[in-house]
């Protein structure tokens, strides 16, 4: 595998070599992820792709033909060149686990360490969480679209690249999704590959009726042919008839399932319904592909179209609607050689970039009666949230608009992943996070699951870090001046 420490943004070694250059190579940097909107207009997005930043983290070194590389840039330094040679991952990591519904401004993921290494790791941090966490989310909403029927993931032929096919794959099925047509993210993650046929396969043969019978007579117990190469109605489900009373009845087997990939949907698939329920196949899947999405899917079911299953293809494997995950990587804390930490705060004119700064801890508040999320919390790393007695939250942004919540839990919702660049937390498999991720998003009220105008949840500031931030704007609005 191609060694990935240089997946990263030129100015990341620059700083680096800047950093050592003046001094600073070992001072303690705490760094946030956050993003700043979810995608599609939705109501919540889905953390994704740690287990990936993991394996990068374990994997970071400079190799050999990494340092002669650099060294023909002709503008770093031998003792930096010499710094990469012994280089050696020292980070802490905290991160909401996969799986996660996560927020706009929440810090998803802090690194603390020498400031080199905290901040080299940007740009692949930002690559991996980003691309999953979009794939994941977009799978999500499919899937609840399609209201507990199976969705498959198609779309490993229109991924961006072959790293994106296979994690897309991985990432949707954490969302969601039953299976992937992508073979190799069978092998690597156990998602259930499955797949059937071409029109290709159709054609080959002299007659549609000759192809169905040649497959039938191959994969018997697992027999879906697909009906819309030709004629749907007039050839496609009649041969697939013909093609179960004469080669799965003799042998003892039932049909699997017949797809459809083009045409008006809706009214096909009630017409294949009844045509195979009167030919005596109500057990007979009806599955669905082409150009996919949740509003095409839940018009679908609202419509009443007997579909069992649907393959989604382009539209969730790329997030057509909305391809972007915005997370962002700030500086948000610098700690001293005598321990003391000075929070930092980027300033801009757009109220969105504002960063919450100094060293946070992100809080789940639930219902205890419904188990159901009320509010998420960002305070400060020494504060606790006592469960015990009722809790004020906020609007950070309306401050008048105040609430108390009483009769509920409180839960931090990061892990430490890495102490001093050593793993400490257990890593799940992906059936496992799937199932985490399934138990996690019915922990939302509806009205947050909506996809048009969904309810914003409540990511509120504790009164101290209100303040803090706050205090250092004010601060940093004289020196402006």
């Amino acid at each position: 595998m191609m060694n990935l420490t240089l997946l990263t943004d030129f100015y990341e070694l620059t700083m680096a070599n800047g950093y050592l250059e003046q001094g600073q190579a070992e001072k303690i940097a705490y760094f946030d992820m956050f993003f700043r909107r979810v995608p599609d207009g939705g109501g919540l997005a889905i953390m994704c792709g740690v287990d990936q930043l993991i394996e990068y983290l374990q994997e970071l070194t400079f190799t050999d033909e990494d340092i002669a590389y650099l060294e023909s840039k002709e503008i770093f330094s031998p003792e930096f060149l010499d710094y990469l040679r012994n280089f050696k991952f020292e980070c802490d990591v905290w991160c909401v686990p996969e799986g996660t519904p996560i927020f706009p401004g929440e810090p998803i993921l802090t690194v603390r360490g020498p400031i080199i290494q905290a901040q080299f790791i940007e740009t692949m941090v930002l690559l991996v969480i980003n691309h999953q966490s979009l794939i994941c989310t977009k799978a999500n909403r499919i899937c609840r679209s399609a209201e507990g029927r199976p969705v498959l993931e198609f779309g490993s032929r229109r991924a961006q690249s072959s790293g994106a096919a296979i994690l897309g794959a991985r990432a949707a099925y954490i969302g969601g999704c039953s299976g992937t047509a992508c073979t190799l993210s069978d092998r690597e993650y156990g998602i259930p590959a499955l797949g059937t046929m071409a029109h290709s396969w159709v054609q080959t043969f002299p007659s549609e009726y000759e192809a169905f019978c040649a497959y039938a007579r191959t994969y018997p117990h697992a027999c879906t042919l697909l009906i819309d190469t030709y004629n749907v109605l007039k050839s496609g489900v009649p041969n697939a008839i013909r093609c179960f009373d004469e080669i799965l009845k003799p042998l003892g087997a039932r049909p699997a399932g017949v797809r459809i990939d083009s045409g008006d949907l809706g009214w096909l698939s009630k017409e294949v319904r009844r045509m195979l329920d009167e030919a005596g196949y109500p057990d007979c899947k009806i599955c669905v592909s082409n150009s996919l999405d949740e509003y095409v899917i839940r018009e679908l079911i609202r419509d009443g179209a007997p579909i069992d299953s649907f393959g989604v293809g382009e539209r969730l494997i790329t997030s057509q609607s909305e391809p972007i995950f915005g997370g962002v990587y700030k500086l948000c804390a610098i700690e001293h050689q005598d321990g003391t930490i000075e929070p930092k705060i980027k300033l801009s004119e757009n109220i969105g970039k504002i960063n919450n700064p100094g060293v946070k801890e992100l809080w789940r508040l639930y219902d205890n009666q419904t188990g159901k999320a009320l509010a998420d919390v960002i305070t400060l790393a020494d504060e606790v949230i006592d469960d015990s007695q009722d809790y004020e939250i906020f609007d950070p942004e309306n401050t008048w608009k105040r609430k108390d919540v009483y009769d509920f839990h409180a839960k931090k919702l990061r892990v430490k992943l890495f102490e001093k660049g050593q793993l400490v937390c257990e890593r799940k498999t992906t059936q496992e996070i799937q199932a985490y991720c399934k138990e996690q998003v019915a922990t939302m009220w509806d009205s947050v699951l909506r996809f048009e105008n969904p309810h914003k949840y409540y990511v509120d500031l504790s009164q101290k870090l209100y303040d803090l931030k706050w205090n250092l704007l004010r601060e940093g609005s004289k020196s402006k001046r």
